[in-house]
């Protein structure tokens, strides 16, 4: 009976070793399928970051065109307005010019004929007085 159970524990352990090599082997094609699905699973999601980042590329370069064409549309309108505006204070400035030498020209006028005024009424008076002066003496 020792030789059988002796043969038995042999047989048992045998089994034993058996399944674990087979297991090992189970596992170790597990493992192969898993680092196979996630290599692939790697390129494609790398492959998909690229095209997104290709995309907002191309997407920041159009916007940074459209910006660039928008402000330069904009300096173009400021420079149009500044110098129509530039236009409206030279003719303004033109008319006021015009204006104050208009009323310049009237005011000498009116000076240089109270001048005029008072020069006759002096001289009219230095005659008088003269007269006067020539008179007392006689």
């Amino acid at each position: 009976m020792k030789i059988r159970l002796a043969l038995a524990a042999m047989f048992l352990s045998a089994a034993a070793f058996a399944f674990a090599q087979g297991a090992g082997d189970d596992m170790k094609k597990a493992a192969d399928d898993t680092g196979h699905a996630t290599k692939k699973a790697a390129v494609k999601t790398a492959h998909g970051t690229k095209k997104a980042a290709d995309k907002t590329a191309d997407a920041t370069a159009d916007a940074a065109k459209k910006t660039g064409h928008t402000t330069a549309k904009a300096a173009d309108k400021t420079a149009d307005a500044t110098a129509d505006a530039a236009k409206k204070t030279g003719a303004a400035t033109e008319d006021a010019a015009k204006k104050t030498g208009d009323t310049t020209a009237g005011a000498a006028k009116k000076t240089g004929s109270f001048v005029k005024k008072g020069a006759k009424k002096t001289a009219h008076g230095t005659k008088k007085a003269a007269e006067k002066t020539a008179d007392a003496v006689k």
